[in-house]
């Protein structure tokens, strides 16, 4: 199970980014695109055939996992996150802090 998952708010915790709150786009591995962060210029060519304009992109690189953690709005920081199994059977991803379940 995936402590950090696609659409969790997190907050980067060091690197030159540290302090930074945004939304993950997308996990590849062990590393996340996160909204808004890490921010690098890109030279691309134009391609007609996608339809897309040539110069300079700004867009997000990506972020090795160990260096986020996921947001609690509750306490307003960036907590560690377990796993649990409910009596249900489903497993959900609690802070361990709190044990507040994260997954509703």
């Amino acid at each position: 199970m995936n402590r950090i998952r696609k659409g969790d708010q997190v907050l980067v915790i060091t690197g030159k980014n540290k302090g930074q709150r945004g939304d993950v786009l997308r996990v590849e591995g062990d590393r996340v695109f996160v909204s808004n962060v890490n921010l690098v210029k890109r030279h691309t060519k134009p391609n007609p055939q996608a339809n897309q304009a040539g110069g300079i992109v700004e867009r997000e690189a990506s972020i090795h996992i160990s260096n986020v953690q996921l947001f609690n709005p509750a306490t307003n920081k960036g907590e560690r996150v377990g796993a649990k199994t409910l009596a249900d059977g489903r497993k959900v991803r609690v802070f361990r802090s709190s044990g507040e379940v994260v997954d509703a």
